[in-house]
């Protein structure tokens, strides 16, 4: 016997289907730690491969370098039309005639040669160091990238950590809220307040309400910048492991973390390095006044071949080794420029490492202030919750005995509201100041 359905089962099978659907639909969070985040950020940065990049070509221009005193053949080929000439010749006593310059318009030459740089005065050698200290300082840049972004990261991950956790209190706020306005409306219908209360209580709920919206929204923009910087095609829901409630000590001697951020930043690293790449151009520059001796071979096949006399239209071939020896004994002053840009440009780098050094030892000072002043006040933070919290257990009881207003409950659970709010925006400013402080370190 087949049991009909009425309109309300089909409804109900209806919902549940659609709720079905829906809840297929949703993509699954991806769950992630801040060093989960990191490393997908390391893996898809598109900054960290140009800076990559950039150090291989530092790298490939030191063997370039360096190669610069080994051999080195080269082979050619080539093809000139001449003229037509009036052959040049001496008879010989049975009367033949002895060409001595053939017409021989059509003229082919090939040659391989080889030439080693014997010395050159240490200018090589220079420009091998300068390249090289170049590319350990491409190195470093890309150190200081790294840190870059995962202080980038660190930012996106906790913005969005204190975004969720905002949600969550204001969530609860808001249910709250909506069992309140419930009770408010129950107690209006039986006598025992005035209508007035309820417009006071749609007022605050609607507020809450309006703070809860801009929330969820932080936590899509959020998210949405976190997904770039991990690579992500498309921003997926990304569920934070990591919580706000356990911040890393951090030492406070200031003396001692001074010293290791000058020891550890890269930045500090690559401008001495370069410094010390202008210094090895410099003595390239001053190995331009000495002479430099190579020594060079080549053979030659060509048709006809100068070298050869009388000329014939026969291919020939011939070989030649020479010492060549050169000096630059003057260059109307290009030298000499060239070594006082030098000198300016190493000047600046020291100039800004030395102020690099002393911008580093203010900012970890101020750093290791921002943070002693934000973990100070989460202990006051902490206590203005516990106090909300139980002053507004106190209006309810006194609510439900009859002698606190509406107004005095809506007030309560507002002030329970910006505590809560208030210790979160503290939590994040103490996970914040930490990975700043950890970039400033070097870590």
């Amino acid at each position: 016997m087949r049991v009909p359905l009425n309109a309300v089962s089909v409804a109900v099978v209806a919902v549940a289907l659609a709720a079905a659907s829906h809840v297929q639909a949703q993509p699954v969070p991806l769950r992630l730690t801040l060093d989960d985040a990191v490393a997908k950020a390391v893996d898809a940065s598109h900054r960290l491969g140009e800076a990559r990049a950039r150090q291989a070509g530092a790298e490939a221009t030191v063997v370039v370098r360096r190669k610069a005193d080994d051999p080195s053949a080269t082979a050619s080929a080539g093809y000139t039309r001449t003229n037509h000439v009036d052959e040049f010749g001496v008879p010989q006593p049975n009367g033949a005639l002895r060409v001595i310059y053939p017409d021989i318009p059509d003229n082919f030459h090939t040659r391989l040669e080889l030439v080693w740089p014997v010395y050159t005065g240490g200018r090589a050698d220079a420009l091998e160091r300068a390249a090289q200290a170049e590319a350990t300082a491409s190195g470093s840049d890309l150190a200081a990238v790294r840190l870059d972004l995962r202080l980038e990261v660190a930012r996106a991950y906790w913005a969005l950590v204190t975004a969720e956790e905002t949600v969550r209190v204001l969530d609860a706020t808001v249910t709250w809220a909506d069992r309140s306005l419930a009770d408010v409306r129950t107690r209006v219908d039986a006598g025992f307040l005035p209508p007035n209360d309820v417009s006071r209580s749609e007022a605050q709920r609607a507020r809450q309400a309006l703070l809860l919206i801009e929330a969820r929204g932080r936590v899509q923009s959020v998210t949405v910048d976190l997904s770039r910087l991990m690579g992500l095609t498309e921003p997926v829901p990304i569920e934070p492991v990591d919580r706000l409630e356990s911040p890393v000590p951090t030492a406070s001697d200031t003396s001692a973390l001074v010293t290791e951020a000058l020891g550890q930043r890269p930045e500090l690293t690559a401008l001495s390095l370069r410094a010390d790449s202008v210094d090895a151009r410099l003595s390239a520059i001053a190995a331009t006044r000495k002479p430099m001796v190579a020594f060079a071979s080549g053979y030659d096949v060509a048709n006809p071949n100068p070298r050869i006399f009388p000329r014939q239209d026969a291919w020939q071939g011939s070989f030649d080794i020479s010492l060549n020896v050169s000096w630059n004994v003057w260059d109307s002053g290009r030298a000499a420029a060239e070594r006082t840009e030098a000198q300016a440009s190493a000047t600046a780098l020291r100039e800004r490492k030395a102020d690099t050094e002393s911008q580093i030892r203010a900012d970890v000072q101020k750093q290791l202030v921002e943070l002693a002043s934000s973990r100070a006040a989460l202990v006051p933070a902490g206590l203005a919750v516990t106090a909300a919290e139980e002053t507004r257990r106190v209006v309810d009881d006194r609510y439900e005995a009859g002698v606190a207003t509406t107004l005095d409950v809506l007030d309560a659970q507002l002030a329970v509201l910006q505590a809560a709010l208030d210790r979160t925006r503290v939590l994040a400013d103490i996970r914040l100041s930490e990975a700043r402080l950890a970039r400033i370190l070097g870590r």
